[in-house]
């Protein structure tokens, strides 16, 4: 404790340096933390239930020939049947358990307010699978999975039991309708449990045997081997490990592959069959769940932790330059301490105390720093993803900002201690002539530091301009629609039990509503909304295109409803689009977009005429007419190519239970957004309105990953540039200090004050020429790591090169003029005095 208070004292005797150091720390760490926090939660949190390290996901990628379905679980490569699902179940597999889950969209009512939410479809062996015990009542077990639709009970998420029902024990054996049908609440999931899919917040979990009566579109899934749409996870046995639960699903997964799947394909090639009977389960370790999150997010969140990094390293320098130079002034007092008994090592560790003190400090700071980054990250993800990610400090975060704080402090404060401990009593006493004192070799050291921050403030600027330019990129892309002025939003009545022509009816009313609001041009309707990462698709068949086994014939698509071109701002290239008379009885009619007719050999605009149908067999009649072709428009991501697109009037599908409107406006659309809710609660008071925003902010919040990589590298960027000049100045300043000496006998024998200031320049020229050098290559390097992140650039794009370089030399020439000017103000007598 008095080594603790002296290093204290002794720290704010020098208060301007000590706030600096702080300042430079405090910004380091806590953007690091701030990104760490991300990291963890995306990349490193396991699931809070018991020994997630023996969970283990299933997949099975290759050849899946019938109909698939994905989710934000997982791509298409990772779902089963549910057939396939039972029989690994119940078969040798080296697993304790194995579940399904499959997540949906869930209209909830409970005492006779509607919300709209998510819900999970979890099989039997879900619950016990995890380990995990309810926070009250219980969970749904195996006897709850036994017959198809004959289990209607629930397990209520325990947010959800808190925030909308206010954590309520009497909920228990009351009735909660879930997308229009009865279900009897059992049990409260664990506080904290959000499902096993990150980024998917249920509020409700049901029995995977319900989904045909939740989702009518999996009722002919529950027995057909050629329908993949749910995903797998187990919990390995004890003392069994990862490759013998390989193994021994695999023997099982093989059998069944081969005696029973194989002969159910149809119409598949020789070397396609070879595929599909060679198929492997992968398993892989599952302890955080399954999410495509968890990819999507490995490469950006890396970049930024490592961007992070390079800022704490360029603030780690600017200190220990401080500590350097404050060193060389104690270095009298360091030698009087030794001549006084003092060790070295007592006084190695007395300087490195004040380095961890000035760290501890820094850190205490930074967790500022880092919760107003991690509200400015907040505001640059989709609001419904915000709910789901902790944009506050959690646990984990104040242990890695206390381990980066201790290992900053011993990485800046030890050679600083051991350079102002090398200086015995004698050479100080020599040396002592009212000047600063320091070896050559700290000078040397210091200048190194200088230049390795400019050299890496030179690869954050370059990096920064790259995603900025990618960002540009971005925002230019031709979308082929006209977004201004559009709104639009979603209504699921069919998630509240309407049947098919009820909703038919309810959305004819809706449209009617909207087309009478004041300031609403145009109205019109589709199934998938348009770029949302959302993507359905088919096989089709087209006049004149031959189709085979290993053909590819998809082609994405959507259903839209009468007029939908002309609200979108989509222009026609031939033909006509759909109107009212494109109903149920009219002949089938599509229209096609540009990328269709060069796929399918079209000739553009004389596709119109031509037939196709989607799927069925070569031989089969083509039953649907293209009456029209569309310019190419981006479908459900600003950044992929156009795919092939066909569109099918929304009003000739009778099932439709959902829809998305699009309301086009003359003038301000917040008129309109603030009437919708009303408008659709006019109709039916319990059918909620889902994201209803500007179709503006639902492409932003499509790119919202360029945005925010953008926005925190060219942060980073910048506050990097500002260490690396604080530090630059520094250590020209000390060095103009140490040498006015030889500056006032510089100019005393002929030099002009031109002459000196070039001195000093030319040393901070041959900082950056170095500096910049090794950020070049650096910057290459980084480039190259990003390059999946960028966006119509490469990673070595030379004009950003070219603008990083000139950035950094006015930067540069701004931190080196003080000190040349100071240097050419020396006055020669004053300087020689001591002589």
């Amino acid at each position: 404790m008095r080594g603790l208070r002296l290093a204290i004292r002794t720290l704010f005797r020098s208060p301007f340096l000590t706030v600096v150091a702080i300042l430079s720390l405090a910004l380091g760490i806590g953007a690091n933390s701030a990104i760490f926090s991300f990291f963890d939660q995306f990349l490193l949190q396991a699931l809070p239930v018991p020994e997630p390290h023996r969970l283990a996901n299933l997949s099975a990628p290759g050849e899946k020939p019938g109909s698939q379905s994905c989710s934000t679980a997982g791509s298409c490569d990772e779902v089963f049947s549910y057939p396939m699902f039972r029989d690994l179940e119940a078969g040798e597999t080296g697993f304790s358990g194995i579940a399904a889950h499959r997540g949906f969209g869930a209209n909830l009512a409970l005492d006779g307010t509607t919300v709209s939410g998510t819900g999970v479809l979890v099989s039997g062996s879900y619950f016990p699978t995890l380990g995990v015990q309810p926070a009250m009542g219980r969970l749904l077990g195996s006897d709850d999975d036994q017959e198809f639709g004959e289990h209607s009970v629930a397990v209520l998420s325990y947010r959800y039991w808190q925030d909308d029902l206010g954590g309520d024990p009497s909920v228990l054996n009351r009735t909660v309708v879930v997308n229009g049908t009865s279900f009897t609440v059992v049990g409260v999931a664990p506080r904290g449990f959000k499902g096993t899919t990150m980024g998917f917040d249920p509020d409700v979990f049901v029995p995977l045997t319900m989904s045909g009566v939740l989702e009518p579109q999996y009722l002919s899934y529950l027995d057909n081997r050629r329908a993949y749409w749910i995903y797998l996870f187990g919990r390995l046995e004890t003392g069994t490990g990862m490759e013998q639960a390989d193994a021994a699903i695999n023997t099982l997964y093989s059998a069944i592959i081969n005696e029973v799947e194989a002969p159910l394909q149809e119409e598949m090639s020789a070397r396609g069959m070879e595929d599909f009977r060679s198929k492997r389960v992968m398993v892989e370790p599952g302890d955080r769940g399954q999410s495509s999150l968890h990819s999507a997010a490995k490469t950006p969140l890396t970049l930024l932790l490592g961007l992070t990094g390079l800022v704490l390293v360029i603030a780690c320098a600017n200190v220990a330059n401080l500590l350097l130079a404050r060193g060389a002034k104690r270095g009298a007092e360091m030698a009087v301490r030794g001549s006084l008994g003092a060790s070295r090592r007592q006084l190695v560790g007395q300087l490195l105390l004040e380095a961890l003190v000035l760290a501890g400090l820094g850190g205490v700071a930074s967790l500022a720093v880092a919760a107003a980054t991690l509200r400015g990250m907040g505001a640059l993800i989709p609001e419904e993803m915000a709910g789901m990610i902790d944009l506050h400090l959690h646990p984990a975060v104040f242990f890695y900002t206390g381990a980066l704080a201790l290992g900053t402090g011993l990485l800046f404060g030890l050679y600083p201690a051991m350079s102002a401990t090398r200086t015995d009593l004698a050479s100080i006493v020599k040396a002592d002539n009212g000047q600063p004192g320091g070896s050559r070799r700290a000078a040397r050291f210091r200048g190194t530091l200088a230049t390795a921050q400019v050299g890496l403030s030179m690869a954050l600027l370059v990096v920064a301009g790259l995603f900025l330019r990618s960002l540009v990129n971005v925002s230019r892309v031709d979308l082929g629609i006209d977004e201004e002025g559009l709104v639009t939003f979603t209504v699921s009545p069919r998630l509240n039990g309407y049947e098919p022509a009820e909703s038919a009816e309810l959305f004819r009313r809706v449209r009617e509503e909207l087309e009478a609001l004041p300031g609403v041009t145009a109205v019109s309707s589709s199934m998938v909304a348009i770029l949302t990462g959302s993507s359905w698709g088919n096989g089709v068949r087209v006049e004149g295109w031959e189709t085979g086994p290993d053909i590819d014939s998809g082609a994405r698509w959507n259903a839209v409803g009468p007029g939908y071109l002309a609200t979108m701002g989509m222009p026609l290239v031939a033909g006509r689009e759909f109107t009212e008379q494109d109903a149920p009885g009219a002949p089938q009619v599509a229209v096609v977009n540009e990328a269709f007719t060069r796929k399918f050999n079209l000739d553009g605009a004389r596709a119109v005429g031509k037939r196709m149908a989607v799927g069925g067999s070569a031989g089969e009649a083509l039953d649907m007419e293209i009456v029209g072709v569309v310019r190419d428009a981006k479908y459900n991501d600003v950044k992929d190519d156009v795919p092939p697109l066909y569109l099918t009037p929304a009003r000739q599908d009778t099932t439709l239970g959902f829809l998305n409107f699009y309301a086009r406006t003359a003038g301000d659309p917040a008129p309109v957004l603030a009437s919708i809710r009303d408008l659709v609660r006019g109709l039916d008071p319990n059918l909620p309105v889902e994201n209803l925003q500007r179709v503006e902010t639902q492409i932003e919040d499509n790119v919202y990953v360029d945005r925010m990589i953008s926005s925190l590298a060219a942060a980073f960027a910048i506050l990097a540039t500002v260490l690396a000049s604080v530090g630059l100045y520094g250590v020209l300043a000390y060095t103009v200090a140490q040498r006015t000496r030889e500056i006032g006998l510089r100019m005393a024998l002929g030099a002009d004050k031109a002459r000196v200031r070039g001195m000093v320049l030319k040393q901070v020229a041959r900082m950056v020429g170095v500096g910049g050098a090794m950020g070049v290559v650096a910057a290459l390097l980084l480039g190259r790591t990003a390059g999946s992140l960028l966006y119509g650039i490469e990673g070595h794009d030379p004009a950003v090169l070219a603008a990083a370089a000139v950035l950094l030399g006015l930067v540069a020439a701004g931190a080196g003029y003080l000190p040349a000017r100071r240097a050419a103000g020396v006055d020669p007598m004053e300087a020689l005095r001591h002589e």
